[in-house]
């Protein structure tokens, strides 16, 4: 989906295939820490009793590798020209004729 999303944003560079892996990657692991996270109630603190028995409270682990997860995949959708401020910056020599930025992602569920 993503090199699809590169294609149709006139972005696609045969050399940005490792990059899109990785980003893959990464979106296959927020994947499946929102998966845990919604399995597990979808709570974003969670109660912890300590050795005294006092109780804090934290942010969910799947929450928080959630949010790291969509910042380090924002840098990369960036890079390859698929957020308003990537695409404007790579347009000037690739931008497909009549492709506008909302267009881009109809039909690939993005």
């Amino acid at each position: 989906m993503i090199k699809e999303a590169c294609e149709a944003a006139g972005t696609y560079q045969p050399h940005f295939d490792c990059v899109i892996d990785t980003l893959a990657g990464i979106m296959e692991t927020r994947d499946r820490a929102q998966a845990q996270y919604e399995q597990f109630g979808a709570e974003p603190v969670m109660k912890q009793v300590s050795k005294t028995k006092g109780i804090q409270f934290s942010k969910n682990p799947m929450l928080s590798a959630m949010l790291d997860c969509n910042a380090q995949a924002l840098s990369y959708w960036r890079d390859l020209g698929l957020t308003p401020a990537g695409f404007k910056k790579l347009e000037g020599s690739v931008k497909p004729e009549g492709t506008s930025f909302e267009s881009l992602f109809e039909g690939i569920g993005l």
